[in-house]
């Protein structure tokens, strides 16, 4: 089965990663086995917090869901050595029909020597004609494509056979020397006159006089054959080890992680019909042609905890969504069939799936229960948020008797071990930052929950600074930070762009330094996005 990604937004929140984690979860308990919890960007520390104190490791990093060649059903033929003979090549070639026109060759570790192709073969199989030589043929290769023996001597005796193919039939009046390779019948005076001159090798081709040369003691090399004298001499060539004859120049391949549309540009400019598919440790897994990039299989994702193509995973217009679970807007991403899809008024993604392990009458175990607690508390903001619902409390209590764990102490901990002050400011306002379209404006909102906010009012001119530079550089209409205290139950607004555009949407006068607080607003898409739809909508 196809594996199923779950995936939360871009810059990836405790909710998101949580959500993810417990969804995949859930479906693989129920006997799915193949969803995968994935984050589409590096977790921030209250993230990182949580999942190291309730056990967990990070999900699968993914950094795109464009198709790659991973995804497609490429050939897997045999790679063969590069000192087979030409001959097994030939059969393997035509044991897999008209369908594979070429064999990787590889080293012993199986990384890439070469390719082997019929063209290759017809070529050497022609240039034999006007050239009848061979040049250092292993015996092995040899007895193996004649499917002989030796008479004279020990196997181990004679380890390669060099020299000119001599085709000698009987009644034959050729000279021979030292360097020819002699193939014979059963011309008893045509063999003695090839050993007397010291050839380098005699083939007995369906001969009966060859028992007459078993244990000879000589320096020639008595091979007897059940082929005829034609047959054996082609075979011959064939033994050839077929590493010799691989093409190795220019090679053209690619590798499991390669984007199919890279590949489509890369195959379209080159002559070749077959590619070599190579691994992440560069070993051989199978060839690709051009039939191959026509109907490749998309990746399958559920996206969690958004809906937003500009908040989504790189390449998602590659993959096939089959599932949707957000407690956001409904904004622009589309489907090409019908998908579940599950958007409630809620505080929290994490409450819905606990909803739907409810509903499938299945506890989570008690860490994970845990951890979606905490992914509850993070981003109700100790249900203080005004996304927050009866129906979130009650989940994350249940999640909490049954994690063994207190609310209010896990809250504590969430909201003071949660930021690292001494980041860049770069840093902070990407942590948690959401990018949104209203209309034809485009805008993004980073948000920092804590108990504690004056080390970052100290640092204003920096991450005014910060937040101009990302402005300017992503072509946003407005950039802003919300830096939202628990106990004081609002927001430290710092944003870079008009301030008109702030005092419109929230009512304010007093703008300091691109700096305003607003009392009671905790909620980035229940109180931030809507006031700015208002004055833009």
């Amino acid at each position: 089965m196809d594996s199923i990604y779950v995936l939360g937004h871009r810059n990836p929140d405790t909710d998101s990663i949580v959500s993810a984690m417990a969804y995949a979860a859930l479906n693989n308990a129920l006997g799915e086995n193949n969803y995968i919890a994935g984050r589409i960007g590096h977790l921030n520390t209250e993230t990182s917090f949580l999942l190291d104190r309730f056990g967990f490791k990070p999900p699968l990093y993914i950094r795109s869901v464009r198709t790659q060649v991973s995804d497609i059903d490429y050939d897997t033929p045999p790679a063969l050595g590069e000192g087979v003979p030409v001959s097994h090549a030939w059969k393997v070639l035509q044991d897999q029909g008209t369908r594979l026109s070429a064999l990787p060759i590889t080293h012993e570790d199986g990384t890439l020597s070469g390719l082997i192709t019929t063209g290759n073969i017809a070529e050497k199989d022609m240039e034999s004609l006007s050239n009848p030589t061979v040049q250092s043929v292993p015996v092995f290769n040899l007895l193996g494509a004649l499917e002989g023996h030796i008479l004279n001597a020990p196997q181990d005796e004679f380890d390669e056979i060099t020299g000119e193919v001599v085709l000698a039939l009987s009644g034959s009046r050729q000279s021979f020397h030292k360097d020819n390779i002699v193939l014979c019948g059963n011309d008893s005076q045509t063999a003695e006159k090839a050993i007397a001159a010291g050839a380098s090798c005699i083939i007995f081709c369906q001969s009966d006089a060859a028992e007459n040369y078993r244990n000879l003691s000589c320096g020639t090399c008595l091979i007897v054959t059940p082929f005829d004298a034609y047959r054996a001499v082609r075979l011959l060539f064939q033994s050839v080890p077929v590493g010799r004859i691989a093409s190795k120049e220019d090679l053209v391949y690619f590798h499991l992680s390669d984007y199919l549309d890279d590949v489509r540009d890369t195959v379209l400019k080159s002559r070749f019909r077959s590619y070599p598919v190579l691994n992440e440790e560069e070993k051989v897994v199978g060839t690709l042609s051009r039939y191959h990039l026509l109907k490749p299989r998309r990746k399958k994702i559920v996206l969690v905890d958004h809906n937003e193509l500009a908040q989504a995973v790189p390449g998602l217009d590659q993959a096939e969504i089959v599932g949707i679970i957000d407690h956001h807007r409904l904004a622009d991403v589309q489907t090409g069939k019908p998908v579940f899809f599950r958007n409630e008024p809620i505080g929290s993604t994490t409450s819905i799936v606990a909803s739907m392990y409810q509903e499938h009458g299945l506890l989570p175990s008690p860490n994970l229960a845990g951890l979606m607690a905490a992914a509850i508390i993070s981003d109700t903001v100790l249900f203080k948020s005004p996304t927050c619902t009866q129906q979130d409390r009650i989940l994350a209590e249940r999640l909490a008797r049954h994690a063994e764990v207190d609310l209010e102490d896990l809250g504590k901990a969430i909201f003071t071990r949660g930021v690292s002050f001494d980041k860049p400011a770069a840093e902070l306002i990407r942590g948690d930052m959401k990018e949104f379209h209203l209309g034809s404006h485009a805008l993004a909102i980073s948000q920092i929950t804590c108990v504690e906010t004056a080390p970052l009012i100290k640092r204003l001119q920096e991450i005014v600074d910060a937040l101009e530079y990302c402005r300017i550089e992503n072509h946003y209409e407005i950039m802003m930070l919300m830096i939202t205290n628990v106990l004081k139950e609002g927001t430290e607004l710092v944003f870079a762009g008009d301030p008109e555009i702030i005092r419109s949407a929230f009512g304010v006068d007093k703008i300091r330094h691109h700096h305003v607080f607003l009392p009671h607003v905790l909620s980035r898409k229940k109180q931030i996005v809507p006031a700015l739809s208002q004055i833009w909508g």
